[in-house]
């Protein structure tokens, strides 16, 4: 469908107001589900009879439907029933339209190609009927007095937005549709005032703006209890334009919402006929010569041809080209056929309905309408084989591992700010062209900041152990074209990586307030080298050259055969305090790019040793500086083909230890496949592993 994937607009409805223009048999909870069905959500039922409210959420690409009358046409479509007219509502006769009766002045014609209004005299300003107040409240709008109550109420009943404006304070008795002068200034109804650009779309009276267009208002020329003199206004408005009016002064308001994603070109006339029935019914007065209808230019949607066969192709169904004609005709849309050979109709799309362009979007409508249960399940025509993408397999096996390692799989967005492109690559960046923010301009170049985000909101929550994964993509530009590389990201709370600790362990005991974090890191570490353990690397290392915003004594680089693949470790402290993160966060991010060239391990069968292996300890001094990965490589240098595995077992610091050295407690595992190992080859192993380590500067203790 073509709301899926779109934002929706959440929002309330009365159903006894809908019925007001069909008469569905069904209850309630029927008519939403059924309206559900079509696209039209209602998300839940609250109150009972006429105090009911569907709480619904409508795409943002369907204005039309965001008020009752457009989810009468909905319900008189699903159900074939007869829609009763809008103006059945208006009280007001029909009038040739006359420019003549109140002075407008369109200067932007390309901004503003519609512009209606309707004067009423001498009536009187006075809380709404029963009806409308009640009705308004029901939607969460607070009345406020018969003449605004009129526009709101017509609002939600058909979707146009209006506005009335106290006729006696338009100076010069006239208005003018054009753009504002730099520096002007407009106090909208809300009571704050704005400073205007030459950007900004107004209506204004022969002195000033008294209404930033299809936002709001103004607050000098509003209705109060001494108005007695009214014009009505309704328009049409460049969506564009009052979308940046909107943004750029932090108004969202019910008008500009709709005003932004297409108002209905055909209703400008229509609306003020209504508005000015309220508005008479309730407070008197007279409604004085024609309505003002100016038209700079017409608004026609190209119409649309359909093929029947394609409708039939697309859907996979069999629809009668009858039932075709008559959801499109109960949806508004006028179909005339045409063409014998293959048949098919030339569609014209209702002037509230912007959002269908083309023959597909014509197709999805016979699709909600008709159902999409009931169309039988069937699978599209394929020849050939079923191939599995190359790096499938990789993915899987990454993805996988994560989810063993206890990490959940999330996905973050794939915008991020210029400061955090900066800050955590140095990558060129790809632009957003027309960004939702600054915080969302460009494309990401690492997945760190995204990661972060995610760690940020659930600790925010109180969410206190978190593990979190994600593979995806980061953009970048290299030698001027764009490319697109793998990437794989781990983030964990300290807290979560602390539970998953065993009680024994590598333990530095003379770091005291610090072992907890040290012990984390290489739990973390761990993970990273669990996850790389699928694949078919000769050697695994690691140094420390890693990104400054990590911390530079536990975070490390990892290297596959010498080749850089990623970095991982503890956040640094400034990187925590700017990102407000609640404690110490973990994060790695691997380049599975290269993860690809290297290729999955082959996984061989091995059986146990059937002879003993033999454990030997070595105590030793070193200086700080040389790091165990440094002694890793020197051993492992030796390439004694029994040496099974190499790793420390203690650290300590202090005591007869003197300053800038500690001692370390190695231990080797030693086993043969083709016999028990003799004392003299033991004896002559230890002493090139002696010779090794003391080559590094190290001396060994008793």
């Amino acid at each position: 469908m073509k709301l899926a994937g779109r934002r929706r607009y959440t929002m309330k409805l009365s159903p006894q107001w809908i019925r007001d223009f069909v008469d569905p048999t069904v209850d309630d909870r029927r008519l939403a589900e059924d309206l559900t069905g079509v696209g039209i959500a209602v998300e839940g039922i609250s109150g009972a009879g006429a105090d009911a409210v569907f709480e619904m959420e409508i795409g943002t690409n369907r204005p039309d439907a965001m008020n009752h009358y457009g989810v009468a046409r909905e319900a008189a479509a699903i159900y074939n029933l007869p829609l009763k007219q809008l103006s059945a509502f208006s009280r007001q006769p029909s009038a040739k339209p006359s420019p003549k009766s109140f002075p407008i002045t369109v200067e932007e014609p390309a901004l503003c190609p519609r512009f209606s209004a309707r004067v009423i005299r001498e009536t009187k300003i006075k809380p709404s009927p029963t009806k409308i107040a009640r009705r308004l409240a029901l939607l969460d709008q607070r009345p406020i007095s018969n003449a605004v109550d009129a526009t709101n109420y017509v609002l939600w009943e058909m979707g146009k937005p209006t506005h009335v404006f106290d006729m006696d304070l338009l100076e010069g008795g006239r208005l003018i549709i054009r753009r504002a002068k730099d520096g002007e200034k407009l106090k909208t109804l809300d009571g704050v005032e704005r400073r205007l650009t030459s950007e900004d779309l107004v209506v204004a009276d022969a002195v000033k703006p008294v209404g930033l267009a299809g936002v709001m208002g103004g607050f000098d020329t509003m209705i109060t209890d001494k108005t007695r003199n009214i014009l009505i206004e309704s328009a049409w408005w460049d969506p564009a334009t009052v979308r940046k009016s909107s943004r750029r002064h932090g108004l969202h308001t019910d008008a500009s919402h709709r005003f932004e994603r297409g108002a209905d070109f055909e209703a400008t006339v229509l609306s003020c006929d209504l508005v000015a029935a309220l508005i008479l019914e309730s407070g008197g007065g007279e409604s004085v010569g024609n309505v003002v209808d100016v038209v700079s230019r017409q608004i026609d949607l190209a119409p649309v041809v359909l093929r029947v066969s394609e409708v039939r192709r697309i859907l996979g169904g069999y629809l009668e080209a009858g039932e075709i004609f008559r959801i499109l005709k109960k949806l508004g849309f006028t179909v005339i056929p045409e063409g014998q050979a293959d048949a098919q109709f030339r569609v014209h799309i209702p002037s509230w309905r912007l959002d269908v362009e083309r023959e597909i979007d014509v197709i999805e409508e016979i699709a909600r309408l008709h159902g999409y249960d009931k169309f039988e399940n069937t699978l599209p025509a394929f020849s050939g084989a079923v191939v599995e993408l190359p790096q499938a397999a990789m993915d899987a096996g990454l993805r996988g591992r994560a989810l063993a390692l206890g990490y959940n799989e999330a996905v973050s967005l794939t915008f991020i700010s210029h400061a955090d492109a900066e800050k955590f690559c140095s990558a060129s960046v790809l632009e957003v062209e027309n960004p939702l923010s600054e915080e969302a301009s460009v494309m990401r170049t690492s997945m760190a900041p995204g990661m972060l985000d995610m760690l940020a909101w659930n600790l925010n929550r109180d969410s206190e152990n978190v593990r979190l994964f994600e593979m995806g993509r980061v953009y970048e530009l290299r030698g001027g074209e764009r490319v697109e590389p793998a990437r794989l990201c781990l983030g964990a709370t300290l807290a979560a990586v602390k539970a998953s600790l065993p009680v024994a362990g590598v333990l530095d005991v003379s770091k005291g307030e610090h072992a907890a974090a040290a012990e984390a890191f290489r739990s973390f570490k761990g993970d990273v080298e669990n996850l790389l353990a699928a694949f078919a690397y000769g050697e695994l290392g690691f140094d420390r050259e890693t990104a400054e915003y990590f911390h530079p004594g536990r975070s490390a680089r990892v290297l596959i055969d010498g080749a850089v693949v990623g970095q991982f470790g503890q956040i640094a402290e400034t990187v925590k305090a700017e990102r407000k993160l609640r404690q110490d966060v973990l994060l790695a991010e691997i380049d599975v790019e290269r993860l690809h060239v290297v290729g999955l391990r082959t996984v061989r069968f091995a059986p146990l040793g059937k002879y003993p292996a033999v454990e030997r300890d070595f105590s030793f001094v070193f200086r700080d500086e040389v790091e165990f990965e440094a002694m890793r490589r020197a051993v492992i240098g030796l390439g004694i083909p029994e040496l099974r595995e190499f790793k420390p077992v203690e650290i300590f610091r202090g005591g007869a230890i003197g300053t800038g050295k500690y001692s370390i407690l190695l231990r080797v595992k030693l086993q043969s496949d083709e016999g028990t190992l003799r004392d003299e080859q033991i004896a002559a192993w230890a002493a090139q592993i002696v010779a090794a380590l003391q080559g590094l500067g190290g001396v060994q203790r008793a």
